[in-house]
């Protein structure tokens, strides 16, 4: 497989780094990062990069570009690309979400490994890096909803598995935010970058 065969966008967004391979003495060991598993439904696939590409992934990787649709002044959809660096998340504010959430995964409840915050309303989609607009999760959480609307996600199998950790008033917590129409009442950021057609 090619480096062009893939949506170079989602590269460090929905597809991310979890491991490494190890080559040598005609054998090859996939190594995983300690919070994370190769999962069995998933297939290995060779990439076959020019020194070109790789300066590409690894830009793409660090940088974490990502290509949305918003309107013009004119009312027009275009292409906008956002780089990672318009989405760090103060301190303040992760923080702010970790206490508020008591230190514990709001979708399995784990309290033991390290947290990250995730966007209700998914940040592609213009969805701002406030506190209600966030909450904490372990990173494997995290990953795993990647672009699901969250809706989407309280219904994923995944989602029905990991909440039995929650208590019945955390999978409540989370169920309310839709019930409540929560989602509706945050001002979506706007995005100020060049546009393409």
């Amino acid at each position: 497989m090619r480096l062009d065969e893939l949506n170079l966008y989602e590269l460090g967004n929905t597809i991310g780094i979890s491991g490494m391979v190890l080559s040598g003495n005609d054998w090859s060991y996939l190594c995983m990062f300690p919070d994370q598993e190769a999962p069995a439904n998933q297939w290995l696939e060779k990439l076959e990069l020019t020194y070109e590409d790789w300066q590409k992934l690894v830009f793409q990787l660090d940088n974490q570009e990502v290509e949305v649709l918003q309107k013009t002044a004119h009312g027009d959809l275009a292409k906008v690309v956002l780089r990672k660096s318009q989405r760090l998340i103060e301190q303040r504010v992760s923080w702010a979400v970790f206490k508020r959430d008591n230190y514990t995964c709001r979708y399995c409840g784990a309290d033991d490994v390290p947290l990250t915050v995730d966007h209700l309303i998914l940040w592609e989609e213009m969805g701002p890096s406030v506190e209600a607009n966030l909450v904490a999760a372990c990173r494997k959480c995290n990953k795993t909803r990647g672009n699901m609307q969250y809706e989407e996600w309280l219904n994923s199998p995944y989602y029905a598995k990991v909440s039995v950790g929650l208590s019945p008033e955390g999978r409540a917590a989370n169920w309310e935010i839709l019930k409540n129409n929560s989602l509706a009442a945050i001002p979506l950021r706007k995005a100020e970058r060049a546009t393409r057609k």
